[in-house]
């Protein structure tokens, strides 16, 4: 499976939300109405999911699942 791919399924699993609900440069709060609670819990997923270091601040509300991409993937090199 493709990282996107995996990303994706730990988002929609996570917020409840349909694949097609995401949009790619689209802001997670504009496109799926995130808040800051929802966030944290993503966060923790994705971290325990890549068994990568996240802080909190590193994805927000406001950050573009193409944005999450790139950060996971700088995470895992």
């Amino acid at each position: 499976m493709a990282l996107k791919e995996e990303i994706v399924d730990v988002i929609c699993k996570t917020l409840e939300v349909s694949k097609e609900e995401l949009k790619n440069d689209q802001k997670l709060y504009d496109s799926i109405g995130v808040d800051s609670t929802e966030m944290v819990e993503l966060v923790v997923s994705l971290k325990k999911h890549f068994e990568i270091p996240l802080e909190t601040n590193e994805i927000t509300k406001f950050s573009t699942l193409n944005e999450i991409v790139s950060i996971i993937e700088k995470k895992k090199q």
